[in-house]
C-alpha cells in the first residue's frame, strides 16, 4: 500500500524551503519579535483539564482518504460556531495540497475566538513554529512519525519558548520513546498515516504506555459519544474530532449535539 505520510513529508520539506526563499528565517523572527507580546495565549492543557467534554473540534475541508468533507466551509463561521457550541479547543489544518487548509485559515480562526487554537500541520522545520505563533496559534501538533527523537525534543523546547503548547502525536508503541519531560499533551492517532486505516482500539491498547501526568488525547475515527465515555474511562481527557462534524454540513450544530450527549453521560 502506498505510504501517504512519506509523500506528504517530502512535499512539506519542499514547501518550507520555498517559504524560506520568500520570507527568510531572520525576517520571520523579526516579525514575530515585534508582535510576540501581543499574541494571545490560551492553554489547551488547562482547557482540557477543566472541560466536561474535552472536545478539540477540527476545521478540515478534506482528507487524502475521504476527499472533500465540506469544500465551501467558511473558516470564521465554522470555528466561531465551534467555540459557541462549547469546544474546549480548536484544531485547524494548514496543509493545502492534501487537506485543503491554509495559513490564512489559521489566522482567521485565531482572530475570531478566545479558546486555544492548534496549528495542525506536518511540522518538519523550526520555521513552521515561528509561523504558527505569528498566526496566533496557542499550540502546535508534532507527529512522532515525521520527526526524529532529537527533533522532537528540540522542536518541543523551541515551541515552549515561543509560548506554544505541543500535542505530541503517536501512531504505535514504537514511538513512545519520543515522549520527553516537556511533553504534557500526548495524543494517540487512531488513523495510520501511511495507509489511513482507522483503528480505535489503538487508543485503548496504548493508554497504559503514556505518562500518568500527561493529558491524554485520542484522535481520529471518533463519531459517537459512547466511545468518548469508554475512552474517558481509559484515562483520556481530550478527543480530537473533525471529520464527523465537518461532513454534517453544519459543524457547529453537530458539535453542540455531540457535546450535549457527552455531558449528559
Amino acid at each position: 500500500m502506498k505510504d501517504i505520510l512519506s509523500e506528504i513529508i517530502a512535499n512539506k520539506r519542499k514547501e518550507v524551503a520555498a517559504q524560506r526563499e520568500r520570507l527568510p528565517f531572520p525576517e520571520l523572527e523579526k516579525r514575530l519579535a515585534k508582535v510576540m507580546e501581543t499574541v494571545p495565549f490560551y492553554s489547551m492543557k488547562e482547557a482540557l483539564e477543566s472541560s466536561k467534554s474535552g472536545i478539540i473540534a477540527e476545521f478540515k475541508r478534506c482528507s487524502p482518504s475521504k476527499g472533500w468533507l465540506f469544500q465551501s466551509a467558511v473558516v470564521d463561521e465554522v470555528t466561531q460556531a465551534y467555540a459557541l457550541a462549547g469546544a474546549s479547543a480548536l484544531s485547524v489544518l494548514t496543509d493545502e495540497k492534501y487537506f485543503g487548509g491554509t495559513m490564512d485559515d489559521l489566522r482567521v480562526a485565531t482572530a475570531g475566538v478566545k479558546i486555544p487554537v492548534m496549528r495542525k500541520e506536518f511540522i518538519v522545520d523550526e520555521y513552521q513554529l515561528f509561523d504558527a505563533k505569528l498566526a496566533g496559534a496557542s499550540a502546535v501538533l508534532l507527529i512522532a512519525a515525521a520527526i526524529t527523537k532529537e527533533e522532537c525534543r528540540r522542536f518541543t523546547e523551541l515551541a515552549n519558548q515561543l509560548r506554544l503548547e505541543v500535542l505530541l502525536e503517536l501512531h504505535d508503541e514504537g514511538e513512545v520513546d519520543h515522549i520527553g519531560p516537556l511533553n504534557r499533551l500526548v495524543g494517540i492517532n487512531n488513523r495510520n498515516l501511511g495507509s489511513f486505516v482507522t483503528d480505535l482500539h489503538k487508543s485503548f491498547r496504548m493508554a497504559d504506555l503514556l505518562p500518568e501526568d500527561a493529558v491524554r488525547i485520542s484522535e481520529s475515527g471518533i463519531s459517537n459519544t459512547a466511545i468518548v465515555k469508554e475512552l474517558r474511562d481509559a484515562g483520556y481527557r481530550g478527543f480530537l474530532i473533525g471529520e464527523h462534524f465537518m461532513k454534517s454540513g453544519n459543524p457547529g450544530q453537530s458539535l453542540k449535539d455531540f457535546i450535549d450527549s457527552v455531558v449528559i453521560q
